[in-house]
């Protein structure tokens, strides 16, 4: 008989809350100090911004880092480097953050979602395909919770078409795929530095690229189109953009974090790896593993139940892990993003619908239940429980014995006449 869940009055696995805190410290108080004391805290008169994108740069092996004040940002402005023509269709995920869209939206382009793979929670690529048209210019794969992309097929139909790549790798540093980082096999990478991630300085944005004319135009369409040092003391405004710049402070703090986040991803990987061999063979359980051709980087640990065999959703499946002690999410999302009533009544700008009512668009688009069925299920199947690099190794195995002693207790009742 499996004991009773603390859910149901039984005793919780652990009484004391998870660490939520990050490796912040005194490397980067010191950074700061340097930048304080410096007096200089915008980045054109000051060097840690400048330090960190070409470190950034450096540790990623690519030509160019653009740093922004966000993971939206940093998107924002590897949309406006590629620059398409408002009414462009720009093809992505439908489980991610609003982040990823809003740029689309926000420079008068066509968000379309493509259908997710059931088992990596990634865009599969054949479902992608079908979701192109004469308008589609790019495509943004989103390598969710740190897990790859299936990258070769997606590039492929890239090429094909001739469309340009956008990587969101805003959960994904240090994430491979055969081999290679995300974020460098598109035409452009993008990083968020929001207090979650991998690294972090609050809030912040690095976009990468190893293209000299999409670096160009991704550092000023940061800067509000601010050609400096063209050789006149007049302000050169060359193309529109946004002011996206990165303090000081952030770049000082960056630079310290970079030196980090090697050790937090292969932390965060060792944990996830040992909950993968604890409770691979649950009943009902499905852990997201890393695979020989992907290796994930666990911004957070996700898992996959199966209703049918436990009995229970995914929302009351993480309610009883909260109960034992476990933080833990049910979906991610509550509902794919096209689902968010504001796209589905195509309310962004005003009364105006546009951009889908824009003429340069001149097709009909609608959002709605059934649009990529497999991210409905998944959405009914995920459960994200916190990977943190300074879980102890009695933490992590009180999460594995939380995640054992809940699905053997719902399969058990499930399986009772």
């Amino acid at each position: 008989m499996v004991s009773e869940i603390a859910l149901y009055g039984g005793e919780p696995v652990r009484k004391k809350p998870l660490v939520i805190k990050r490796p912040i410290g005194k490397e980067e108080l010191e950074k700061l100090k340097e930048v304080i004391e410096s007096g200089q805290l915008f980045r054109w008169g000051g060097t840690k911004v400048a330090e960190f994108e070409k470190e950034f740069a450096r540790f990623y092996g690519v030509k160019h880092a653009v740093t922004s004040t966000s993971g939206t940002a940093a998107i924002h402005i590897a949309v406006g480097a590629v620059n398409p023509d408002p009414g462009s269709e720009i093809v992505t995920s439908p489980i991610t953050d609003m982040g990823t869209v809003i740029p689309i939206l926000a420079q008068n382009c066509i968000p379309v979602f493509a259908d997710l793979d059931s088992e990596t929670y990634t865009l599969d690529p054949k479902d992608l395909e079908k979701r192109l048209s004469e308008k589609t210019k790019v495509i943004i794969p989103v390598h969710l919770f740190g897990y790859p992309c299936d990258m070769d097929p997606i590039l492929e139909i890239a090429e094909k078409h001739d469309l340009y790549v956008i990587e969101d790798c805003a959960q994904a540093y240090l994430a491979e795929y055969k081999g290679r980082r995300v974020g460098t096999m598109g035409h452009l990478g993008c990083f968020s530095l929001q207090m979650s991630k991998h690294m972090t300085t609050g809030d912040g944005g690095i976009t990468v690229t190893n293209d000299d004319e999409l670096a160009e135009r991704a550092r000023l369409f940061m800067d509000k189109g601010w050609k400096r040092g063209a050789g006149t003391t007049a302000r050169c405004y060359l193309i529109f953009g946004f002011n996206y710049r990165m303090t000081e402070l952030q770049g000082a703090v960056a630079l310290a974090q970079l030196k980090k986040v090697t050790w937090v991803v292969e932390r965060r990987r060792q944990i996830a790896e040992y909950l993968n061999r604890q409770i691979e063979q649950l009943e009902g359980v499905y852990p997201l593993k890393s695979t020989k051709d992907r290796k994930g980087s666990y911004w957070l640990y996700p898992l996959k139940i199966d209703p049918e065999v436990l009995g229970v959703t995914n929302i009351e499946f993480a309610k009883a892990l909260k109960a034992e002690g476990i933080p833990a999410g049910a979906g991610y999302i509550g509902e794919p993003l096209y689902m968010a009533e504001y796209l589905r009544q195509k309310k962004v700008y005003g009364k105006s619908q546009c951009p889908f009512k824009c003429p340069l668009y001149g097709r009909e688009i609608n959002y709605g239940p059934g649009l990529c069925p497999n991210a409905e299920k998944l959405l009914k199947q995920i459960v994200t429980i916190p990977c943190n690099e300074l879980f102890t190794d009695e933490d992590v195995q009180d999460i594995a014995t939380a995640i054992e002693k809940v699905a053997k207790y719902f399969a058990e009742r499930k399986s009772r006449p």
